[in-house]
Parts: structure tokens; C-alpha cells; sequence
């Protein structure tokens, strides 16, 4: 189980999912080559919910550890830091948050 999914099958029949990832290919969802959390270097990210024009993401970041800077041109980003302190960059400016 995880949050991507939950099988539920007899042990006999588990190979059938291949079957059930074709037909998720065959829908054209995503599911099939991008999971929901994902693990990295630095932590993870759990990709909560998306749209057409948002995304939503719980990141969390180990101790001590960081991620690279980004500049995007057409599209926002809101953090929210929920525990500890976070040091952020923003224009060149370094901030304390938490």
C-alpha cells in the first residue's frame, strides 16, 4: 500500500495489474510513469493535488539539506513552512522563516 495506490488481489492473480496499468496507459493518465511521492537527495515531495493551472505539494526537506534555486517566468510559487526554519533565497535576498 501507498499513497499511489492499494492492491487488493489473491496472490494468484497479481500478475494481472500489468493489465491494469495498460489500460491507465491507454486512458493517457499519468499514473503509470509518475507516482504521487517522490524521494530525493534532499527528502520528498508528495504531489497532494493538481489542475490545469495549480499544483499542490507537501515537501518535506532533512535537516541540513536544501534544494537548488529555481527561476520560473510564468508561474508563482506560495510556501507554507509548517515545522522548523526554513533559510530561502527570494530575488537574492536570504531569509530566515518558521
Amino acid at each position: 500500500q501507498t499513497k499511489d495506490a492499494v492492491l487488493i488481489a489473491d496472490r494468484h492473480a497479481v500478475q494481472d495489474v500489468k493489465k491494469v496499468v495498460e489500460k491507465i496507459k491507454a486512458d493517457g493518465r499519468h499514473e503509470h510513469h509518475m507516482h504521487r511521492e517522490v524521494y530525493r537527495p534532499w527528502g520528498k515531495y508528495d504531489s497532494i493535488d493538481a489542475g490545469e493551472r495549480y499544483q499542490v505539494k507537501r515537501i518535506t526537506v532533512k535537516p541540513g539539506e536544501g534544494l537548488s534555486v529555481q527561476m520560473h517566468h510564468h508561474r508563482a510559487e506560495h510556501w507554507v513552512v509548517v515545522a522548523g526554519t526554513a533559510r530561502v533565497t527570494i530575488n537574492g535576498e536570504v531569509k530566515l522563516l518558521g
